[in-house]
């Protein structure tokens, strides 16, 4: 996939490098930018009725004939009875271009000019041309392609070969937006990544934290002295303040600024500076106790509609931990006992917006009886971060560590696991399409999602019909590319949903990918006796999910216990 995604880029125009990669990435740019395509289904029915000269009743019988709407198209545009004497020369930046004003239409008339838009494209297009077409603008690409394949691709094709990828992606982390690097190192190569600087409005990619089970291995790895910060179940946000112009985004990068509308006002009255880039843990609260409330709770506030009720519903507290940005100055180098310091002096602390709860920790001890602390006043936990430590984005480091409640337990761990297939249901939950389900860990290496365990337990039938729902627009016929399995589910799905379950232990195993061969030859690792938490981690993005190296080091830390 590399290298013949290295040859189209190679062979690529500069002005259309970075619109052939979100065409690969089914996507039509970043997603801090929030563009949709927005083409259900039904809707390119219509614009291939249209396209190829018959009705919407032959679309419908190709469609069940053929299982895919891209092949659909393919046999109704070979087929049609009428070709357009004269087409339009039509090049990557047209087909872009005409896809991304129709994705900008709204209002009554919108639905018939997005059937005529796709439907003049079509006309154009060889039937292979539309097979592609219509599976892009249906979410249905399926090319098994990522940022990540695309940096090694860019980095083979224009950096001297794929041990130049880690600088790609340093620029990547505080520019990420595939398509503007692809232009940049097409036309000047590492030279040019070198000179992309952090810009108000473009989301950072986050840094995220290792985990360990104990103050001792934390203070070991950490060293002493170190900050450790309470760890608070909310939703961690990235602002970006440019004079009374705020910006929000989640840890997934995606633009979240309408959904809180009491945020931007918080902040817009915190905040001393004209610009700044901070972050910080949002999280909701009673409005009679001041007490904090589960995560879930604050989910609800990501919606479309009925903004303003909910943020009456559920309030909202901030818990501000870091800055990287203040009024023209980079702190992204500056070690964190500084930006610590610096966040500080900009921030008015009042009811509603705070720092982060944090103390100087001179011992493992010290860490025990702050994390105790957390814990009784209904924290997740806290972290730890090593005082002279740079803000690494992108990153996840012992630089910053995780120490929750749930890693402290002997027999019970949590991990973020990303669905990848299904079982159907059986006895009582047969009224339900899936009964149990297929989780993998993400190996950030290769890339690729690696099975660990199937998950049956804890689940709810509100959950089972809410998951019957969210996993339909990931529903595919055969294994996605990225997926690596030796077990065979019922259904397969592109890694898009990632749940918060708990397990006994992990354990080797002749069955599951994750690890394969690391621990010992021909054996993987699993997760024994899992059950879903009850947690949905919409705010994670597939690639957040717990990696493979996590899950090494969970089992060797079992190894390490047993010993002692």
């Amino acid at each position: 996939m590399i290298d013949t995604t290295k040859q189209l880029f190679l062979e690529a125009d500069e002005n259309e490098i970075g619109q052939i990669c979100y065409f690969l990435l089914g996507s039509l740019g970043p997603d801090y930018a929030g563009i949709e395509i927005g083409m259900a289904e039904r809707l390119a029915m219509r614009s291939m009725a249209k396209a190829a000269g018959t009705d919407e009743l032959t679309v419908e019988r190709k469609l069940k004939e053929k299982g895919d709407l891209g092949q659909a198209a393919f046999e109704l545009l070979k087929n049609r009875k009428m070709r357009k004497l004269v087409s339009k020369e039509l090049t990557v930046s047209k087909c872009y271009d005409s896809i991304l004003e129709l994705s900008k239409l709204s209002g009554k008339k919108s639905t018939m000019q997005k059937i005529d838009g796709l439907a003049s494209l079509l006309v154009d297009m060889s039937p292979e041309e539309g097979k592609y077409l219509v599976r892009y603008v249906t979410g249905e690409l399926r090319l098994g392609l990522a940022d990540m394949t695309l940096l090694d691709a860019l980095s083979e094709a224009f950096a001297g070969g794929r041990e130049s990828r880690n600088e790609a992606e340093d620029a990547y982390n505080i520019r990420p937006e595939i398509g503007y690097i692809a232009r940049v190192m097409k036309s000047q190569g590492l030279k040019g990544l070198r000179n992309i600087k952090i810009q108000i409005g473009i989301p950072i990619r986050m840094e995220l934290a290792e985990r360990l089970s104990s103050a001792k291995e934390i203070a070991e790895k950490v060293g002493i002295p170190c900050g450790v910060e309470y760890k608070y179940d909310g939703e961690r946000i990235q602002a970006h303040k440019k004079g009374n112009e705020l910006v929000l985004f989640s840890r997934r990068l995606e633009r979240i600024t309408h959904q809180y509308p009491d945020v931007v006002g918080l902040l817009r009255k915190n905040i001393k500076t004209k610009d700044a880039i901070v972050e910080m843990e949002c999280v909701a609260i009673d409005s009679e106790t001041g007490e904090i409330r589960p995560f879930q709770e604050l989910m609800q506030r990501r919606r479309k509609y009925e903004i303003e009720k909910m943020m009456h519903a559920i309030p909202v507290n901030l818990k501000l931990f870091d800055v990287l940005y203040i009024d023209g100055k980079v702190l992204m180098k500056a070690p964190y006992d500084e930006r610590r310091k610096a966040l500080e002096r900009i921030v008015i602390q009042d009811d509603n917006v705070q720092l982060s709860k944090m103390i100087l920790a001179e011992s493992p001890q010290d860490i025990e009886r702050f994390f105790e602390e957390a814990i009784e006043e209904g924290m997740e936990g806290v972290m730890v971060k090593m005082l002279k430590s740079e803000y690494e984005a992108g990153a996840r480091s012992f630089r910053w560590v995780k120490l929750k409640r749930e890693y402290k337990a002997k027999i019970e761990d949590t991990l973020d696991l990303v669905i990848v297939g299904a079982y159907r249901g059986m006895g009582k939950r047969a009224q339900f399409k899936y009964g149990s389900f297929l989780m993998a860990i993400y190996d950030p290496d290769s890339d690729t999602f690696k099975t660990t365990t199937r998950v049956g337990t804890g689940f709810t039938e509100e959950d089972l019909k809410r998951l019957g729902e969210m996993l339909e627009t990931d529903l595919v016929s055969e294994k996605p590319p990225r997926v690596d399995s030796k077990v065979e589910p019922d259904y397969w799905f592109r890694p898009s949903v990632v749940l918060e379950i708990i397990g006994a232990e992990v354990t080797l195993s002749p069955t599951h990918n994750a690890a394969m061969g690391v621990i010992k030859k021909d054996a993987g690792l699993a997760i024994r006796f899992p059950r879903f938490t009850g947690k949905y981690r919409i705010d994670k993005k597939p690639e957040d999910a717990t990696t493979e190296k996590e899950l090494i080091e969970f089992y060797q830390d079992k190894l390490r216990k047993i010993s002692e």
